[in-house]
């Protein structure tokens, strides 16, 4: 079956404050694609998990310099490509460690959520910043 293209592009401030917003935005996005073989309750509440933790730590490690963070969603046939911009310093997402399950703590879980929910997870330097770039295959009807 062959499923229409979608594309989304966001700008939003850096602030806390737009996080529901696109999380929603991904929810209802996951619940608009009719021919998901999969629970799409499941993928929505992904979607909003993957969004909002991706764009709270480019939030808070990217800085508050940058006017704008940029999201791009896109579905082509069976994959979902979610790609977050930031003009932060950067980080080496491999050196990231697993969080401790013993350790108590809210912090540092975010990458380790997102790796565990996504098909694949990278994040790089490009010439306009920083790219986190999460994908997932999506089964069909």
């Amino acid at each position: 079956m062959t499923r229409n293209r979608i594309s989304l592009e966001i700008e939003i401030p850096p602030q806390t404050r737009y996080l529901g917003l696109i999380g929603h935005i991904g929810e209802q996005l996951a619940r608009e694609m009719g021919e998901y073989a999969g629970d799409s309750d499941v993928l929505a509440y992904t979607l909003n998990l993957v969004l909002t933790e991706a764009l709270a730590n480019a939030i808070k490690h990217a800085g508050c310099e940058n006017p704008v963070l940029r999201v791009y969603i896109s579905i082509e046939e069976n994959d979902l490509c979610i790609q977050v911009y930031d003009q932060g310093k950067g980080f080496d997402i491999s050196e990231l460690p697993c969080p401790d399950p013993e350790e108590l703590c809210e912090r540092g879980r975010g990458i380790f959520i997102i790796r565990n929910l996504m098909d694949s997870v990278d994040y790089r330097k490009t010439e306009s910043g920083n790219v986190l770039e999460m994908k997932k295959k999506l089964k069909t009807a």
